[in-house]
């Protein structure tokens, strides 16, 4: 048997590596995504305050600590059984779109950029966020100057850009300033002109390419799961507060529930070789890594939330979703690349949102806490950048956690993610491709889903290689190809 080591996969959040394995004949026995890094914090968070729980949990993540501190927090408001005051919940929805905007915009340039925005046969040296900003400078400039309003809008709200402080149980640290929402509803006019803009880069340099809309339409990257999100009382997509729809592979709805309640309807399964849970639909159960419309897996993130949805909740978003779905011509949409244009539609639904949210004069009222209640069990779910989070704690009569449950947009993915990497690299090992064009495309298939696999800290320019390993039958190493 030989083996292909990818190690480690590069532009994510977190560390992992790709293990493929071929028969004797040189097909594909079988190729995993492994995860070697331990999570833990459903375990020490065991006994802490559970005010406490907004600031630990957003340690999670150095990327999004943002969807787990508001996660956190409406998870809180259900186990005090608090009601939370219109200001302070205008202020976290407002928040948490920047949120959104920042993310997705941090993806579609540093982290996919490359995959979106460059041809596919630039060199490994350019294909990375510089290789991005020399082919598209005045792109890249605008990205730098808005993002970083983005930031500054998370800044005035939750106190800081990272790791914010503002959510509490039943409402937020403080009234919102009138002069800060001032400064807020400017910014929000620079995100909607950066996201229009986007719109017309894809449309004139991305989604023309032959060799994108491939991607696109390939039978191997075309999953047929089933899909979960977030939506409002018109199905469209909500990122921070709805039900939890879930619609088939075939796109009829299975089921649309509170939080809690649809947090009854998951599964969980786990594997010995990797750290990561692999969560199912009980109604299906877990049969393996396949598709289709009799499996339990599903997926989550920019695309499962367009298929779950009926619409989008803003125009500039909505006729960008009519344009997706023109293309496609058929729904739900099943392409694991057209995870980047669903992302640049969310992308410009979160930039209106936050323009019109800012214009709201209840954003500055001074009722920002509700009264809490006894302390007993909640769920809060909200939509983080990469997909459905679920944050679950069981309180004891004191107000400390004894017991946390915490299920990531990665985790919901990650069955996806497997089986996006073995069919990449199947019809890749088809085609004789063992090459340098192996490490790229199976790397761009697990890459669409924006996926973050632990909570890691990333060193400037990091000190590991990128290698693919190819062993004999008798696991004598052949060739490594290094980057």
């Amino acid at each position: 048997m030989r083996r292909i080591t990818i190690d480690p996969i590069t532009r994510l959040e977190g560390h992992g590596k790709i293990l493929i394995y071929l028969d004797e004949e040189g097909k594909l026995r079988d190729a995993i995504l492994q995860v070697p890094e331990l999570r833990g914090f459903e375990a020490f968070v065991r006994g802490r305050r559970a005010e406490e729980m907004p600031q630990i949990t957003e340690r999670i993540c150095g990327v999004c600590p943002e969807a787990h501190h508001l996660a956190s927090a409406k998870a809180l408001d259900a186990a005090f059984g608090a009601e939370v005051p219109q200001p302070a919940r205008l202020q976290r929805e407002l928040f948490y779109n920047a949120y959104i905007f920042s993310d997705h915009l941090l993806h579609l340039v540093f982290l996919g950029g490359p995959d979106l925005l460059l041809p596919e046969d630039v060199g490994k040296a350019e294909r990375n966020v510089l290789g991005v900003l020399q082919r598209f400078p005045e792109l890249g400039r605008q990205v730098l100057e808005v993002r970083a309003q983005a930031q500054r809008i998370l800044a005035l709200i939750g106190g800081k850009a990272i790791h914010p402080v503002f959510a509490l149980p039943g409402g937020v640290a403080r009234p919102l300033p009138k002069e800060a929402q001032t400064e807020i509803a400017a910014i929000a006019a620079r995100l909607v002109e950066l996201g229009k803009t986007m719109i017309g880069v894809f449309h004139e340099e991305i989604l023309p390419r032959p060799e994108y809309q491939s991607l696109l339409l390939a039978e191997e990257a075309w999953l047929p799961t089933h899909y979960m999100g977030l939506v409002d009382g018109s199905l469209a997509p909500n990122f921070y507060d709805g039900q939890v729809r879930v619609v088939s592979a075939q796109g009829e709805e299975l089921f649309r529930l509170p939080g809690d309640q649809a947090l009854g309807r998951i599964g969980e399964h786990w594997e010995p070789w990797t750290y990561v849970k692999f969560p199912y639909l009980r109604d299906f159960g877990w049969q393996g890594l396949r598709a289709g419309p009799d499996s339990g897996i599903y997926r989550v993130g920019p695309l499962a939330r367009l298929n779950a949805a009926e619409r989008m909740a803003t125009p500039l978003a909505q006729e960008e979703y009519e344009r997706f779905l023109d293309f496609f011509g058929e729904k739900p949409v099943h392409a694991t690349f057209a995870y980047h244009w669903a992302r640049l539609i969310e992308m410009v639904q979160a930039a209106e949102t936050v323009a019109l949210l800012a214009k709201d004069p209840a954003l500055t009222g001074t009722e920002v806490r509700g009264k809490l209640g006894k302390p007993g069990e909640g769920v809060g779910v909200v939509e983080a950048a990469r997909g459905t989070l679920f944050h679950h704690y069981v309180l004891s009569p004191e107000g400390l956690v004894e017991r946390a449950n915490l299920i990531v947009a990665t985790t919901h993915n990650a069955p996806g993610i497997g089986l996006s990497v073995k069919e990449m690299a199947r019809a890749l090992v088809e085609k004789g491709k063992l090459d340098e064009a192996l490490l790229n495309r199976v790397e761009m298939a697990f890459r669409a889903y924006d996926p973050c696999l632990a909570c890691a800290t990333h060193f400037l320019p990091g000190g590991v290689p990128v290698a693919v390993e190819v062993y004999d039958a008798h696991g004598n190493l052949l060739r490594r190809l290094e980057g």
